[in-house]
């Protein structure tokens, strides 16, 4: 016999379980289907959460090791045991992944564990047990893009699940792919003292970020001992005694240079994961690259089956996967809701810290809009050059006509909290006069938004 539900969710994930638990709110009688031992999708056990207290904890490290004596504190060269450090990792993962199965438990959300297959609209079939619904939310996330005739091991040759892992800090760290991934990672064994390279197909790091940031970025992560081969690929990784062997060539063809390493980590994207849902008993259709397609409501072309996150176009985000599952909800629940995917900031957690939202200036250019553009620099901000911590700045980019605040893209410590400002002024339709006005508390790092805001008129008062 079948059990009945009004609502079943495919993956635990960010987008997963804020969906489960929205329609629980709203007095839907929902199950989740998760295949891990644990509830929060790749995010929570092996992307965001582990990456960022390793990035947390490599990141003090460093601070240790080259800040603290040029502010009087003396503690000696400090030291790693890597045992423990990977232990402060999964104590992260342990404590969000049981604050997820507490929220469940709470709404009255059921977990039910195994792979979920659907078998035909409202009925998706878990193990021998079948689960009948009204309606179904597919959120099953994401998976390591693999490059061609390069086998990911987990252990030489790793994805960012192997390297969140490493039984030791490799000496060479050979890094393909200049996204936010690669370069997170990258950071966390540079610290610890790997010699880190990147090797990026395109001409230019953090590909679809704004160019000046990009540059910019790059050359804070080169004074951190980066070593970048730009408009290049990696064709071959050979294992020897040694260590690797990895063929590296420009991107438009020629001749390959070797480069020598004890890890590679291939961190070239992620992609849809849909294999094995079912979706061919359903009639649910997808794109040429497997993401499952919807309207502006997130249903796919079969009534009662909707798709969120990382299984249909847009950024792969936990956030935009959250935005879009409470959406979800919220509609089903008789709620109106919505996402705004003008408002979806993106932030790349290194030292330091690099977040965005809304458009670059070259996408403003290629759409022919006027715009205003306002830089204010963190080595003029009190607070920034107080704690010497002056690299990079903020930009605001506005409408020339309207003043309407169209960007915003900041290079800096915490910016990834910066943010936020950013994305209620857009999200209300802001000028950049409105956050010029605004009171910024003093001395703040924020104060460079207020100041980037009255450069976009000319006017900023400490430059």
């Amino acid at each position: 016999m079948a059990d009945a539900f009004d609502l079943v969710v495919i993956g635990a994930g960010p987008g997963g379980y804020e969906c489960a638990i929205r329609a629980a709110q709203l007095g839907m009688k929902v199950a989740c289907v998760e295949k891990r031992d644990k509830l929060g999708g790749t995010c929570l056990n092996i992307g965001c959460i582990p990456s960022k207290a390793l990035l947390h904890a490599s990141e003090l490290f460093a601070e240790a090791g080259h800040a603290f004596a040029d502010m009087g504190i003396k503690v000696g060269t400090p030291t790693i045991d890597l045992k423990k450090l990977l232990g402060f990792k999964d104590e992260a993962v342990d404590g969000n992944t049981k604050g997820i199965e507490f929220l469940f438990k709470k709404n009255k959300i059921e977990w039910v564990k195994g792979e979920g297959v659907i078998k035909a609209p409202g009925r998706v079939q878990v193990g021998e047990r079948v689960l009948e619904t009204k309606n179904i939310v597919i959120a099953t996330g994401s998976d390591v893009a693999r490059l061609p005739g390069i086998e990911i091991d987990e252990k030489q040759v790793v994805s960012s699940t192997g390297a969140l892992a490493l039984g030791q800090v490799p000496a060479r760290l050979l890094v393909i792919g200049g996204g936010v991934i690669g370069l997170e990672l990258g950071s966390v064994w540079g610290r610890l003292g790997s010699k880190v390279t990147v090797v990026e197909y395109l001409d230019a790091i953090l590909p679809g970020m704004d160019g000046e940031v990009a540059k910019n970025f790059q050359r804070i992560l080169k004074k951190q001992g980066f070593d970048f081969k730009l408009g290049s690929k990696v064709t071959k990784v050979e294992k020897t005694k040694a260590g690797l062997k990895v063929s590296v060539e420009p991107a438009q063809g020629g001749a390959a240079q070797i480069i020598e390493a004890d890890v590679v980590l291939v961190a070239v994207g992620r992609v849809a994961y849909t294999q094995g849902l079912g979706l061919e008993n359903a009639g649910v259709a997808t794109d040429k690259r497997g993401r499952i397609e919807v309207d502006a409501h997130l249903k796919t072309n079969v009534d009662g089956i909707y798709a969120i996150g990382d299984v249909i176009a847009g950024p792969m985000l936990a956030h935009k996967a959250m935005e879009e599952g409470v959406m979800v909800a919220e509609r089903l629940g008789g709620v109106a809701g919505h996402v705004n995917y003008d408002v979806i900031p993106g932030v790349v957690y290194t030292s330091p810290e690099v977040a965005a939202v809304g458009k670059t200036e070259e996408q403003l250019k290629a759409e022919g809009v006027e715009y205003n553009s306002g830089k204010f620099p963190f080595t003029a901000n009190g607070r920034a050059k107080s704690n010497k911590q002056t690299d990079g700045f903020v930009k605001i980019l506005a409408d020339k006509k309207t003043d309407r605040v169209l960007g915003v893209h900041i290079i800096g410590v915490n910016a990834g909290e910066m943010i936020a400002e950013a994305c209620i002024a857009m999200e209300f339709g802001a000028s950049s006069e409105d956050i010029a006005r605004t009171c910024h508390a003093h001395p703040t790092l924020s104060e460079a938004v207020k100041e980037a805001a009255l450069a976009v008129t000319g006017a900023p008062i400490h430059m």
